[in-house]
Order: structure tokens, then sequence, then C-alpha cells
């Protein structure tokens, strides 16, 4: 039997009481590699759909193996049932599986796993555009929800701008335990590896980021550009419990690439991601907690709130912007209640062009060169040290010095999502070519230890 390429995709077998689908993605790996039924062509993909997705339960990622095998059925077989097995769906979890065999992604499903980076897609949809193709198989747990996101991660192939993160699992008797992970040794990968790592640890706040806190089986990651980077960085963790593995994901976190869509305010719904270029309309307000809220106008003239939150760090920029003001904003659409409008949350703040902006000040007395004091409405000035009255004098304007800058502002790391681009990698953007070979897998991408 010649070997075929087999697309396979799993989301939504956690739940906030435990469980990881990444953590899944990397038994399945271990058991196919163990008894040698099949090559990876690429490293297991994480992709992280959009953010603002309300069900979500943590990072709303999906994963995608991609491999070769003349083993199709015992794969499938084995996928299937570990998935219903090891899923959280006694609390909530809807696992799906998709498996597309075939050299290349139909253009629908590329299609669907663009659109699933910053829309609300439906399960319905899902199923329509699996049966189109003789070549998908697709199996439901619960309600079976997760097939949105298996196949969307099907669909994205990573040939723009990608990273990589070293996951490390723990041993599930120690799921319920704390994490031990010394700070000083986070703080030595960083300076050690930046910007070839990022977002290890918060230096404003002094917090460790490289570890979530609940019970699941994930004990920490490290993202950065390169798989050796990662697993080298891995290695200098030193962590204090005995952990059951390790494996490499290449992945769209750190590429906002829910945010590369733009969006017309006339077509945003809520939970939506993307991004405009506009114009300020309303000043920014400061408001209970510290947060800033101002309005914005897109080309066609039409008007929403936008907010920046306090712990993003950037409240002080965003309140010194003024009406007339050229930005371009990444946000995600926040769903109006009984008491707010929608609100587009700001994700990153790029000033362009900045409004000049006056004051207005009382005339100068023409005798003794004194600022003169208004006399009331309509009544004119007089100066208060030589007397002199002018009835018919007007305030003037005086252009002002702007504090703010124009450029890129993003929020601090301990705000960032799994998709938030860090300020430096903007200059790291990567892509592979559509026909050139993926990346070859390195010799310690994954480690049953």
């Amino acid at each position: 039997m010649s070997s075929k390429l087999m697309h396979v995709g799993i989301d939504d077998t956690d739940s906030l009481n435990g469980r990881c689908t990444t953590h899944i993605a990397y038994k399945i790996v271990n058991h196919i590699l163990q008894n040698r039924l099949g090559e990876f062509v690429d490293y297991p993909l994480l992709i992280r759909l959009n953010p603002n997705v309300p069900w979500k339960t943590r990072g709303n990622g999906a994963v995608c193996l991609r491999l070769k095998s003349d083993n199709y059925t015992r794969i499938v077989d084995y996928v299937t049932k570990y998935v219903e097995i090891n899923s959280a769906l006694d609390s909530g979890a809807n696992p799906g599986v998709a498996i597309l065999a075939g050299k290349s992604v139909p253009e629908m499903i590329q299609e669907f796993g663009r659109r699933a980076m910053y829309d609300i897609l439906s399960l319905e949809k899902a199923k329509k555009i699996a049966r189109k193709f003789v070549n998908i198989e697709y199996f439901l747990y619960g309600n079976g929800q997760g097939l949105i996101g298996a196949l969307a991660a099907i669909g994205t192939q990573l040939w723009g701008d990608h990273t990589f993160e070293a996951i490390s699992y723990r041993l599930v008797e120690n799921c319920n335990g704390t994490r031990k992970i010394d700070p000083s040794n986070v703080i030595c990968i960083s300076n050690k590896t930046y910007p070839n790592t990022f977002n290890n640890y918060d230096f404003t706040h002094n917090r460790v980021l490289v570890a979530p806190h609940g019970p699941d089986p994930v004990f920490c990651g490290i993202r950065g550009e390169n798989p050796e980077i990662v697993v080298s960085a891995l290695d200098m963790i030193k962590p204090e419990e005995e952990l059951d593995g390790y494996m490499v994901f290449r992945s769209n976190q750190g590429t906002n690439m829910h945010l590369l869509n733009e969006l017309d305010f006339g077509e945003i719904k809520p939970h939506m991601s993307g991004f405009s270029v506009c114009r300020i309309s309303k000043n920014p307000t400061i408001i209970h907690g510290g947060h800033v809220i101002f309005e914005v106008e897109d080309d066609c003239g039409e008007s929403i709130a936008a907010a920046v939150y306090e712990p993003t760090g950037i409240t002080n920029i965003a309140s010194m912007l003024r009406i007339g003001d050229t930005v371009e904003i990444g946000f995600g659409v926040r769903d109006a209640t009984s008491k707010h409008q929608i609100v587009l949350n700001i994700e990153y703040l790029s000033v362009i062009r900045l409004e000049q902006t006056f004051s207005l000040s009382n005339p100068v007395c023409e005798g003794c060169k004194r600022r003169m004091k208004s006399e009331g409405k309509n009544k004119g000035f007089q100066c208060e040290s030589c007397g002199y009255r002018n009835r018919t004098g007007q305030k003037i304007r005086i252009a002002e010095e702007r504090d703010l800058k124009v450029g890129l502002y993003i929020p601090s790391p301990r705000s960032h999502r799994h998709l938030t681009k860090p300020s430096h990698r903007y200059d790291l953007t990567k892509s592979l070519l559509a026909n050139v070979p993926r990346a070859k897998l390195n010799g310690s991408w994954i480690s049953s230890l």
C-alpha cells in the first residue's frame, strides 16, 4: 500500500477543570513514532484561533498533525479512540477530529481556517464543508463543537509568519500540584536567548510567564523563533519535579494573525477581531479603574467606541490622543450589554498622524505687552496693568506641542494574548513559500523523558 499524506486536526478536548489538546497531540505523536506508523512531514501545528470566542476554555488552540503513512486506518482508529477516552467530556469538552487524506489542502478549507482567526463560525458550516470532500472523515464527541477548530487547524498551513513553542508536560499524578519554577532560571533564559525567545518573564511586574496556573498537564512552554532555541531554553528551566516529556510545535503565536483582517465599522459583529485605520472622533476620557475610552471614525463615516484598559500599560498613550489624529488599531469586538454599547477592545495602537492642536489665550495688551483679562462674554478685554480696553478683541489660538509621538504602542507582556506580536518581532517576521518543503524536523523536536 502506498503512503498517504494525512492531515489530522483536533480541538476542544479540554475544559477549565483540566486536560489539554496539545497534550493529547503529544501522546498521539509518541504512539505513532514508537510504533513506526508514519513519518511526520512538519512539526505539529499549534494554531491559536479567534481569542474573542466567548465559549473558549483558555487559549483557543487547535492542533494539526501532518504525516505520511501506509497505516491510515490504524492511525484513524487510534486517534479517535484516544481523543474520546482522554478528553474532558465529563466537564464540558466537545471534541472534534477531522482527517484529510491527500497532498494538498483544498482552498475552501484554507479559507475556513483564515476566517476562524477573526470571526465566529458555526458547527453546521464546518460540517457542510467537510461533507463536500470524499477524502475527509470527521468525528464528533459531546456536541462536536471542536470540529470547527479541527478543520481550521488543517486549513492553516503557516506559510506566512510563524514561531515555535517547546511545551513540557507533567506526569498525571502531579497535575493538581503547584508548578515549582525558579524565577532566576527564567530570567537567565530571557537574558541569554532574547530576542530569539519571547514572553518568558515580565520584568515590569516580576512575573514568570512560561507556566500556566491551572490543573492541566502543561508544565511550561518556551516560545521562540526556531526549534533549536526553544529546546535549549527549555533545558535551562531545571524543573523540580519529574516530567513526562516535551514536544515542539510550529505555531501562529506571537504573529497577530487574528488582527490581519481589515474591518469596516459598519460590518463588525460581536467577538470579531481585526484592524482599522481610522481617526479619533471624540477625545479620550479616563474612567474608573484608569481605563481610557474614546471614539474612532472610519473612512465611511461610521463611529464606534474604543477602549484601552489599564493593565495594558498604554493608557497614558491613549489619553493623549486628540480629535483628528489618524491611528491604526488592532482590536477585538466586545458585545453590547444592558449597560454598555459595542466597544472595540484595543490590542495595539499605531499613531500614524497627529493633528495640530491649539489652546485659546487672551490677547496681549498693545501698550505694556501683558496678557489682558476678559471682561465677560462679548465684552472684550482689559489690561489690569495700564487699564487699556479692547472692546472687539478675540481670544487667540496658540499651537501646542504634542507629547505624543508617531509610532507603534503595544501592551505590556502581562497583557499579551497568545497571538499578540511582541514589538521586537516586527523585525523578525518570517515566511515559507508554498512550493518549498516545510522546515525539516530536527532530532530533538520530541522527547519522552
